[in-house]
């Protein structure tokens, strides 16, 4: 008789049978949803699972591979307190795991891939194609009898769900950060011909370009090195600032028009980055709307101040606030109303309880806010290379150092090491600012109560911050919307239809409906590719988000950090990692549509993960603690008692994932196929032939859809039910429970 505990073994064991003896192990060129591999299954190694490719098609490499998964049937009926039962496990998961990913990387495109091995077994002349369905089954299968183990062995508590959950998330950190970012950074310490060079990275690292000599003199740069890390640090606290007071507008405030004020404040983040750098250049440029006018109108002469770190500071500042915003709106809002009505209730004045109340409470949230800007502004590529100028940024160097004439790996990956050095030290200063302070403000008991108002002096430092800030996103937008209706932004600005005709067409063929527009196939795949990788990044990153707030293991440092690896490295950076790690075998996806969504899942993903941060830091960890106590696992906790609270995290990641998805250049300009272009792609290629029109008018209608889809997401999603906030008290009613459905 097999226990119920050991059913989750009996599960992952029919998983991993189903990936040897029914599914295709190598990957299928047509794509597995075709079936067209039905008619070779079995008999051609292409199409037949490990266990036939063993025995009919000379592989016999994989035959070893159902030894490991024989093992666990041994210990099926034995219960979790028996040494066998661990360590059994421990052994077939871990062994079995690691052999499949040797067996993999061992034989590649020409036999051997290491010299090595050619040597000792000598040369074979079978090549190995990349894995497939059958290989994932397997390999999630050796994964979770491995946690199984572990758990058995009484990690974090024994708890199978948590320590399946940072199996999990360690897998595909490795496999979709560290694995392609390592297969780069290796070259840093190569020569143009791979040979190992570590001079050569040396005085790639010191150069005196990359830091600068002298740089206080207004005549010599400061070196690419500061000139990002400047930058950063001004996008940084600047976006933390406008975040934290639009938040304060739109929910501590009488400020009219709150629903345009939000549209305005999700619009930058929405666009395509150069779309706002070129509405920048048209606007205040030398031969820009404003700029003709303050000459007409004042005498003063155009300049190009709009080029370098005035300009990129401002379209970075447009483009970003919108990221703190949506972070530091659900921390505003979780602020216990009675903490505040408390301050007062002992004559504190209403700026002392901001200052010595609301705003410690939310330290998390500008701490996030901030770390997110600054990341985002050294990760960002399309605001520099349009306004940058003689402004040199790590981003764009690296752009230039691997597509450009210099063709040198091992100059970006050299860059791409002074990227992470910057991110460490800022992950390290917040975390040293936040300290071990608690700011648990929700508790589950009765919250009612309605927040007080802002301090007249501080409304008024809002209004004047927020007003201005808005105007100007709502010229920016209108200057956007005008330029697709115009026949010539700049110069002829007669009325005309003819970008959107060209791009989104519709005419009547033979056969029905014909869709003529040249952009439907890019503006198609992008909303499909989008949609499906939202769902799993707002999955992976609060799961993330839990398992570092709510549970205690060795190694979380380095497991945070490593969930936020993806987000500090330049997309140009991250795109052509994948090109090298994901082009040949054992994982080939060079060309398909997962290679687009595993991008924007693992580059998104940690800004849910700092949000989920945020939120979840206000959450009194006792109301797990309860959900426990009354005999609930640690997933019902998750589903039952936690996410509900969660609802501003989800809607940040699910917002951000899905627009991040639609608007990213620098990484999928790598990534996209004749089969898989993307709507950026398509919209910088029209820019480069000169047809701004047709590229203002596509991303017009790319910021219209994503109005429409965030406006559902936030109706679908909802508002988190914090007690009876400004809500009319009934008699005789009780008050409502934090968490309770």
């Amino acid at each position: 008789m097999i226990p119920k505990a050991n059913r989750p073994v009996v599960l992952w064991l029919a998983v991993g049978w189903a990936g040897f003896a029914v599914l295709p192990w190598y990957a299928i060129d047509d794509g597995f949803w075709s079936f067209a591999w039905l008619d070779g299954y079995i008999f051609d190694v292409g199409y037949a699972p490990a266990l036939f490719a063993g025995l009919l098609a000379d592989r016999p490499w994989l035959l070893p591979i159902g030894l490991f998964l024989l093992a666990p049937a041994a210990i099926l009926t034995r219960r979790k307190t028996d040494p066998l039962y661990a360590a059994v496990l421990l052994a077939a998961g871990g062994l079995g795991l690691a052999y499949a990913l040797m067996q993999g990387f061992a034989v590649g495109l020409h036999g051997w891939s290491w010299s090595f091995m050619e040597a000792g077994f000598g040369p074979i002349e079978v090549r190995q194609f990349g894995m497939g369905y059958g290989a994932l089954f397997v390999s999630a299968a050796f994964l979770f009898l491995l946690s199984q183990g572990i758990a058995a062995k009484g990690a974090v508590n024994g708890d199978v769900f948590v320590v399946g959950s940072i199996a999990l998330i360690v897998a595909l950190v490795v496999a979709f950060i560290f694995f392609p970012v390592s297969r780069i950074l290796i070259s840093a310490v190569q020569d143009n011909e791979g040979a190992f060079a570590p001079a050569s990275f040396v005085t790639k690292l010191l150069s005196r370009d990359l830091w600068g000599v002298g740089c206080l003199t207004a005549s010599v740069n400061c070196g690419i090195a500061w000139n990002s890390l400047g930058l950063a640090i001004m996008v940084g606290v600047g976006t933390a600032v406008l975040g934290l007071a639009f938040a304060l507008a739109v929910t501590r405030t009488g400020i009219p028009a709150k629903g345009m004020l939000r549209i305005l404040t999700i619009l930058p983040i929405i666009t395509p980055p150069f779309v706002i750098g070129l509405a920048i250049i048209l606007l205040f440029g030398r031969a820009g709307a404003l700029s003709v006018f303050m000459e007409w109108a004042f005498g003063i002469e155009p300049s190009r101040w709009v080029y370098g770190l005035v300009g990129v500071w401002v379209a970075q500042m447009l483009a970003f606030t919108p990221i703190a915003f949506l972070v530091l709106i659900g921390v505003v809002e979780g602020v216990s109303p009675a903490m505040e009505e408390a301050a007062q209730t002992l004559r504190a004045s209403r700026w002392r309880t901001f200052t010595t109340v609301t705003l410690p409470l939310i330290r998390p949230g500008l701490a996030n806010a901030f770390l997110l800007g600054f990341i985002e502004s050294l990760a960002d590529f399309g605001n520099p290379m349009v306004l940058g100028g003689d402004f040199e940024v790590l981003s764009t160097s690296t752009f230039y150092a691997i597509v450009g004439a210099q063709n040198d790996q091992a100059r970006a990956a050299v860059l791409a090491i002074v990227l992470l050095g910057f991110t460490l030290s800022a992950f390290y200063a917040q975390r040293r600012w936040l300290g071990r302070k608690s700011y648990t403000t929700l508790t589950g008991k009765g919250d009612s109560g309605v927040h007080p108002t802002l301090p007249r002096n501080l409304t008024w430092m809002v209004y004047g911050t927020v007003v201005p800030w808005a105007a100007l996103t709502f010229v920016i937008y209108a200057m956007i919307m005008f330029g697709g209706f115009v026949k010539l932004w700049g110069f002829d600005h007669s009325f005309t239809l003819d970008h959107y005709i060209e791009a989104f067409g519709i005419a009547w063929g033979q056969h029905g409906i014909v869709w003529a527009g040249a952009a439907w196939n890019s503006f198609s795949t992008t909303l499909m590719v989008s949609a499906v990788s939202t769902v799993p990044t707002a999955i992976i990153g609060l799961l993330t988000a839990y398992l570092l707030v709510r549970q205690r293991f060795h190694g979380q440092d380095a497991f945070e950090f490593g969930t936020m690896l993806s987000f500090a490295i330049p997309g140009t950076v991250i795109g052509i990692s994948y090109i090298l790690a994901f082009n040949v075998p054992p994982i080939e996806l060079t060309g398909t549509g997962a290679i687009l969504v595993i991008c924007f899942v693992f580059r998104n993903m940690p800004v849910g993960v700092r949000a989920g941060i945020a939120a979840m830091s206000q959450i009194d960890k006792s109301l797990d603690e309860s959900s426990l106590t009354l005999g609930a696992n640690s997933f019902t906790t998750l589903r039952r008692v936690v996410l509900p609270l969660l609802r501003p995290a989800i809607v940040a990641a699910i917002v951000f994932s899905f627009v991040r998805a639609m608007t990213a250049i620098s990484a999928v300009i790598f990534l996209v196929s004749a089969r898989y272009d993307m709507a950026t792609s398509y919209i910088i290629g029209r820019v480069e032939n000169g047809d701004y029109g047709l590229a203002i008018a596509y991303s017009s209608v790319l910021i219209l859809v994503m109005v429409v889809v965030i406006a559902g997401i936030q109706l679908a999603v909802g508002k988190r039910k914090l007690g009876r906030r400004g809500t009319i008290k009934t008699a005789g009613r009780p008050a409502l429970e934090v968490g309770i459905p």
